[in-house]
């Protein structure tokens, strides 16, 4: 006869003791939340940055801090996914199933349903930053590399308000940003591929065992 699934199960002490080492991952979790705050404070900066300077800044300049701060939005969406369905999954139950605020998507996490998730937020991530490099790169206009010779002169001629500028972006360095970002995507299609695999594996023995 099965136990009733309230009342808690004891362990032998050694199951017990690796078990309970799950909560080692606490202090990561908690470590999490201190980024996620600053991030909070980076994007107000940023955005204190925008309104303050919003009748200097050029349209091209506004249109890559909003997209600085989409990108700060993006990695704390990601930060939240880790730290709510890492400790849901790894950790300890939550029990939110009567909290109104609870995210859809935590209803049915699972460590893969989470390593899709994850995987389609990295892709989101490197579609703002490609984004950014291409705006930049758009508007480059011939200007040299940011080499640091270049960077001491151009520190130097500052104050005599000669207006030149330089460029931290190269031919090669925008071609294998976007080489890396077609990799994520192939790498998120080869993750939800294989789990689709493995989920109609997982249906094909279920059907198979109540058909025997």
């Amino acid at each position: 006869m099965r136990g009733n699934p309230s009342t808690p199960h004891h362990l032998p002490p050694m199951p017990a003791l690796i078990f309970s080492a799950r909560w080692l991952q606490l202090p990561l979790y908690l470590g999490l939340i201190l980024a996620q705050g600053v991030y909070v404070f980076l994007f107000l900066k940023e955005l204190w940055h925008l309104l303050h300077d919003a009748f200097e800044l050029s349209e091209q300049a506004i249109m890559l801090i909003v997209l600085g701060l989409i990108d700060v939005v993006m990695i704390s969406n990601l930060l939240i996914m880790v730290i709510v369905g890492g400790y849901e999954t790894f950790v300890s139950r939550l029990r939110l199933q009567d909290h109104p605020d609870q995210p859809e998507w935590l209803s049915h996490v699972n460590a893969s349903v989470l390593k899709v998730k994850l995987a389609m937020a990295i892709i989101g991530i490197s579609s703002i930053h490609l984004l950014k490099t291409f705006i930049e790169a758009g508007a480059l206009g011939g200007l040299p590399f940011c080499d640091p010779a270049l960077l001491a002169q151009l520190a130097g001629e500052a104050s005599v308000g000669t207006g030149k500028q330089c460029s931290t972006l190269t031919v090669q360095g925008v071609m294998w940003q976007t080489i890396i970002h077609c990799v994520f995507i192939l790498s998120a299609v080869g993750i939800a591929w294989t789990d689709r695999l493995m989920a109609g594996a997982k249906a094909s023995h279920a059907l198979a065992a109540e058909t025997h």
